[in-house]
């Protein structure tokens, strides 16, 4: 098959036609393809640790069941971005199960315990609505057909995610004492979860993702979108978070220092310390938080189990 120029796949892109495989693309389109399906994949598949640890915490059998619910759903989410990654050539047996945990590309927030039902809720809510958000405007823009074509029903439960949170936070929001704590989660969840969507869009450093059409709206854009409806939520349970509508401005602010220095031991921001750098939060996030090791390992230790067996 004769390589695809880029000249063909701008046409290819420009008349609204799907790319069907990497056949039928340039090497920087799959790279920039790869790039976004790892980051996808990997926090799809870290999201499972994390909140089978803090499902241990469930009021009830129901609410457990429940909880094991979505982590299937999210090892699914997984399965189909590795899927995709294989079928660009990717050693995904190696990008899982023998990559250093440092490496793994899914959001610092992640890398902080979830330890509680009350925190495991509030990631429900907060978390895979940001999912919910980020995939489904790959769902609907998307230039890749095989992944456009799958999201559609990781769209659906991603939804259902975040609304069991929903439900959940209305509960815990209805009596003083279960609604204290749930507004300490908040407290430190909120900003990890505005820090989710990535670098401002002025210091982005990839923008070939909007580029060759495998996401239509930039990372500020997205951050916008999940405060739109993360905050009227919290106003409606009569939670205080740091953000508010602007209506000179036309979009949603944060009203407290930010970027802000974190201490992901005590799970409290230092805001009293003042705004930091984005390179500051680089570094956080290139250094990695305390669960970070222990979540990675809990997915490949069997993988290296089985090895030392074979060997």
């Amino acid at each position: 098959m004769t390589p695809v120029t880029e000249e063909t796949l701008r046409a290819r892109l420009e008349r609204g036609a799907l790319v069907e495989g990497p056949a039928y693309a340039t090497p920087a389109y799959v790279e920039a393809l790869a790039r976004t399906l790892i980051v996808s994949a990997d926090t799809e598949l870290i999201s499972a640790p994390a909140y089978l640890r803090a499902a241990r915490d469930a009021p009830s059998i129901n609410s457990y069941i429940s909880a094991v619910g979505i982590i299937q759903d999210e090892l699914g989410h997984a399965h189909i971005a590795y899927r995709m990654l294989r079928d660009l050539g990717v050693d995904v047996d190696a990008l899982v199960y023998e990559r250093d945990p440092a490496q793994f590309k899914h959001p610092y927030a992640f890398d902080v315990p979830l330890e509680t039902w009350t925190e495991l809720v509030v990631a429900n809510a907060f978390y895979d609505r940001a999912g919910f958000v980020l995939l489904g405007d790959i769902y609907r823009h998307t230039t890749y057909g095989p992944w456009k074509r799958a999201l559609a029903k990781v769209d659906r439960e991603e939804n259902f995610h975040l609304r069991h949170g929903e439900k959940w936070m209305r509960t815990l929001a209805a009596t003083p004492q279960t609604k204290a704590e749930l507004q300490r989660a908040v407290d430190w969840m909120f900003l990890l979860t505005v820090e989710w969507f990535g670098l401002p869009d002025d210091l982005k450093r990839h923008k070939d993702q909007i580029g060759y059409g495998l996401k239509g709206y930039t990372n500020d854009q997205l951050r916008q979108q999940w405060l739109s409806t993360a905050v009227p939520l919290c106003q409606e349970l009569g939670l205080e978070v740091p953000a508010r509508y602007d209506a000179a401005a036309g979009r949603w602010v944060i009203t407290c220092p930010f970027p802000a220095r974190f201490d992901a031991a005590a799970k409290r921001w230092l805001l009293e310390e003042g705004p930091i750098t984005w390179d500051e939060v680089l570094a956080r996030w290139r250094q990695r938080g305390p669960a970070n090791r222990e979540l990675v390992g809990e997915i490949q230790r069997g993988y290296r189990q089985l090895r030392r067996l074979d060997a």
